[in-house]
């Protein structure tokens, strides 16, 4: 979809625009305004909330999209964290086998143990339902007190 080049023809073609177009573009825009990016000294709960609950409307499983490589994040981050996401994928032995080796051996090693497992960052993870809630794929309500 291109939009018209002139802005006085902007919203004659929006609203020209097939049902389906029209919501692809008011997604586009919606996903330009969310940002939930968590930095220690950023404290934005609102913001969090909203993008969590935009996610889980739209069924957001990041596991489609990143994988945890060397230059995504196991080089970034310390042996520890390595280790701990090894340990959660796949076993605590496995992480105490590569415990030992120097972080830049450490995180390729943890590159090929954790290809396929679908794990995630605790930030990239889907949010835990909220207590007392039934969540369904498109969105989670109250549960009413019987």
């Amino acid at each position: 979809m291109r939009l018209p080049k002139e802005a006085d023809d902007l919203w004659a073609f929006v609203q020209a625009l097939a049902a389906g177009d029209l919501l692809d573009l008011l997604a586009h825009c919606t996903s330009l305004t969310v940002n939930a990016v968590r930095a220690p000294f950023d404290r934005r709960p609102g913001a969090w909330a909203h993008a969590d609950r935009l996610a889980e409307a739209v069924g957001l499983d990041m596991r489609g999209y990143w994988t945890p490589t060397v230059a995504s994040y196991l080089g970034r981050v310390t042996k520890a964290r390595i280790a701990e996401a090894v340990r959660e994928a796949v076993s605590p032995d496995a992480a105490e086998r590569i415990s030992s080796l120097k972080k830049p051996d450490m995180a390729a090693e943890a590159e090929a143990l954790l290809a396929g497992k679908g794990w995630l960052p605790s930030l990239l993870r889907a949010p835990e339902p909220v207590a007392g809630e039934v969540c369904s794929e498109a969105r989670c309500l109250t549960e009413k007190a019987a």
